[in-house]
């Protein structure tokens, strides 16, 4: 049967309007921008009155970790694609960092087979790179892989990429676009050691945003800037965290660039005064920090310097969170709350709903070239999400889908929530309930 979403808010492509769209299979077969025909068949079409709901494309998240295979204990496929789907996210794009590392186009494509058996949104896959596997990042293939990934900063294992031979090759050969983690590890050693001398091993967590300081944020990313401008490359940086770097980019049309930016939803929620509250739960990297650094995202955000709104998606159990400074893991699970936090700081005025559509599923879609997903079009596969905006919540263990089972956003309350999700044009979640975990296809890429 055909499924006909009627008489929604529809908010697509800078606007906002009284509609109705027509699913067809995997594809929007019609889009009707005022009342559905009185001589409309709908006999043969499930019909959803979405009267009072917003109908938006579904998010599409170019950062996440969901820590399959080998940190499984942390999260899978499966379960946080659940958390995705119930979260209006109907893609993910995921990094390489696990155990093993996607860093051969062997492990890479284990990623790719076990997603097809387990993922209940659509997915795609970083080729990760290191100082040694350049053969294998040329092999990658950019109409099926979103990017190669290359930490220019701390990272697990041997994938920092600090030999600039590698780089210089990385940059100037990448067959598709390259992401970054910047941040300076000789910065990042050096304040740690101050940090040291000063407090022993009891570093408080407020010390985070000083030890990885906007200084190394900023050192990487020129670097990135740098190489990108020299061998004409498509860079993408990834989780901005600091003021200084926004001099880097600059405003536009993200189809337009070349170097674009991104910044994840808790460097806009948090700053260094939540320390105090959070603890470590928000020890991320790069560092939430301070207030003036949030103001100055905010900016480049809205002023179109900054192109997307991400999550960096990374949980650890509490077990691993509840430690020391030195201890605690960085990073904390986003992906089924970043939608609604973004649509409640909405309301709140920071940004529009427009705005928050464009930066978490038009310029995904565009930066990566995505074919045919993150707007509501006639051809494109209806991945689509409705949200009730007048639907208050509270955060809840009992509610959250993470594997780890916590989020950095408990206890908030929410005043608009996800009812339905729809990937491939099938609803995979309805109304807090997973009715098909495992529908996701892996996108491709238009070159």
């Amino acid at each position: 049967m055909k499924t006909l979403i009627k008489d929604a808010t529809i908010v697509n492509e800078g606007l906002k309007f009284k509609g109705s769209v027509l699913i067809d299979g995997e594809k929007i077969e019609k889009i009707f921008p005022h009342a559905v025909p009185a001589d409309f068949d709908t006999s043969q079409t499930e019909v959803i009155d979405a009267t009072g709901l917003l109908l938006i494309p579904g998010a599409i998240d170019d950062q996440v970790h969901f820590r399959e295979p080998g940190l499984t204990h942390k999260g899978e496929i499966a379960t946080e694609s659940k958390a995705a789907a119930a979260g209006g996210v109907t893609t993910y794009m995921e990094m390489p960092n696990t155990n093993p590392q996607a860093v051969t186009q062997e492990e890479l494509q284990k990623k790719f087979d076990r997603a097809a058996e387990v993922s209940a949104v659509n997915y795609s896959f970083y080729m990760g790179a290191t100082n040694d596997n350049l053969d294998e990042v040329l092999k990658t293939d950019p109409s099926k892989v979103c990017g190669i990934k290359v930490f220019m900063g701390s990272s697990t294992g041997n994938m920092l990429v600090d030999d600039d031979a590698t780089l210089s090759e990385i940059f100037k050969n990448a067959p598709t676009l390259v992401a970054t983690h910047c941040e300076d590890e000789a910065t990042i050693k050096a304040n740690t050691e101050i940090a040291r001398q000063r407090y022993g091993e009891n570093v408080p967590i407020s010390r985070h945003c000083h030890i990885r300081s906007d200084e190394a944020c900023y050192k990487s990313s020129s670097k990135a800037v740098e190489l990108a401008s020299k061998f004409d490359t498509r860079l993408h940086i990834l989780h901005l965290s600091s003021a200084k770097e926004m001099s880097l980019f600059a405003p536009g049309k993200v189809t337009d660039k070349k170097i674009t930016a991104e910044v994840c939803v808790h460097h806009l929620w948090f700053d260094e005064r939540d320390y105090i509250d959070y603890g470590t739960r928000i020890k991320w990297n790069p560092a939430v920090k301070c207030e003036k650094d949030k103001v100055a995202l905010w900016d480049a955000l809205l002023a179109d310097k900054i192109d997307v709104i991400a999550t960096d998606h990374a949980p650890h159990t509490l077990e691993e969170k509840n430690n020391s400074y030195f201890k605690a893991p960085s990073g904390g699970p986003l992906v089924q709350h970043s939608l609604v936090a973004m649509l409640e700081l909405s309301k709140k005025g920071f940004i529009s709903v427009e705005k928050v559509i464009e930066k978490m599923c038009h310029a995904p879609a565009d930066l990566f070239r995505v074919n045919k997903r993150g707007y509501i079009r006639e051809g494109y596969f209806a991945d689509l999400v409705l949200v009730d905006p007048n639907k208050s919540w509270i955060v809840a263990p009992e509610n959250i889908l993470y594997k780890c089972g916590w989020s950095p956003f408990e206890r908030t309350e929410f005043s608009n929530q996800v009812v339905s999700t729809f990937v491939n044009g099938l609803k995979v979640y309805d109304n807090n309930r997973i009715i098909h975990p495992n529908y996701g296809q892996a996108v491709t890429f238009n070159l």
